[in-house]
């Protein structure tokens, strides 16, 4: 008697529920109107932010070939230059009296070497008259052959004793500008010592320093948008022209150069520096939105739909996350059907359809 009693009651409140519009749960059969996608696959890239400065494709320390004492230096940072340009001096002093003495021992040498060269000729004339000897026309050859030495070794310390002349003045060696000076007027300096750094204006590159990263030995000839930090400018492009084979121990970065192609003329972004991005490609991957991953326990998943209409819990590796969407790299094919919106609400074997979209 007791459990028809208690029978009767359930039998009740669930007719006081359905009456009150109290929803019961859903089933296996009932079907589910939720959003449906076709996933395709997609080139996984990636954007690199490098920063850097931008240089000069060619630089130069420029120093004297000689050391001597600076007379002038007539070219100070930021000046413009063209090629030929004297651009500083050195004392000429010592260098002039070292060319004087040089022209001096030339000039010597040929007079001897001439007065040898006439003992040589009587010498072997002598001999063909008969009046001569051999030994005689011998030592005078062996004369004027140590004299044509002395007179070669004289024009070749002629010739040092002018260029180093020469290297008192510091000469442009191309068109550019003065990017740093290292000399004063009275200093005292040595041979080959910088006295200033010039840049060229055949064009501008920018200097990057880079953690390695994937694919990165891809992007060898690939274009950099350029963006300048320290002030407004025009956005330039670049495309990569080196990247160094090796991370440098010290800073644990890679190197890498780009052809400034579009920058001004007037070098007057020597220096800055700029942000540049890099998109680099690697394999496809599957893309899906947000809504559409779940987690089978602590793995991703999504949910799969058959040609039957039936929802399955479908593990799948995830290769990275990016704005609004989720790459995988495993778990689906190009052409799957996942469910989006409404993914929360399923379950194994829930039917799914496709929701209509409001106009």
């Amino acid at each position: 008697m007791v459990q028809h009693k208690t029978a009767a009651m359930i039998l009740a409140a669930y007719f006081v529920a359905a009456s009150l519009g109290f929803p019961r749960a859903a089933s296996a059969e009932d079907v589910l109107p939720v959003e449906l996608i076709e996933v395709a696959s997609h080139e996984v890239g990636a954007d690199l932010r490098l920063t850097g400065t931008l240089e000069a494709l060619d630089n130069v320390a420029l120093g004297f070939g000689e050391g001597g004492r600076i007379l002038d230096v007539l070219a100070t940072e930021g000046d413009e230059f063209t090629k030929g340009e004297v651009l500083a001096r050195i004392d000429p002093l010592q260098l002039q009296q070292a060319l004087n003495a040089a022209e001096a021992s030339l000039a010597a040498a040929t007079a001897i070497e001439e007065q040898a060269r006439q003992a040589s000729e009587r010498a072997s004339a002598m001999l063909e008259r008969g009046v001569g000897t051999r030994a005689a026309r011998d030592a005078a050859r062996q004369e004027l052959s140590a004299a044509e030495t002395r007179t070669r070794q004289a024009k070749s310390a002629l010739d040092k004793a002018r260029r180093s002349l020469d290297d008192t003045r510091l000469i442009a060696p191309f068109d550019g500008v003065v990017t740093a000076k290292l000399g004063e007027a009275g200093q005292v300096v040595g041979a080959a010592q910088p006295i200033l750094s010039l840049a060229s204006d055949r064009g501008i590159e920018a200097v990057f320093l880079t953690p390695d990263a994937a694919h990165l030995d891809e992007a060898m000839g690939k274009s950099v948008a350029l963006r300048m930090l320290d002030f407004e400018a025009a956005p330039m492009m670049a495309r990569i022209t080196e990247i160094a084979p090796l991370v440098d121990t010290a800073t644990g970065s890679v190197l890498i150069r780009a052809s400034v192609e579009d920058a001004p003329e007037n070098l007057s972004l020597l220096g800055a520096s700029v942000r540049g991005t890099l998109n680099l490609s690697g394999e496809t991957a599957i893309e899906i939105p947000w809504t559409a991953l779940n987690s089978d326990g602590d793995a991703p998943a999504v949910w799969r739909v058959g040609e039957d209409g039936i929802a399955t819990l479908t593990p799948v590796e995830v290769e990275r996350f990016d704005n609004g969407t989720v790459l995988l790299s495993a778990g689906l094919a190009a052409g799957d059907i996942v469910v989006g919106d409404g993914s929360q609400l399923l379950f194994p074997g829930r039917r799914v359809v496709a929701a209509e979209v409001a106009p």
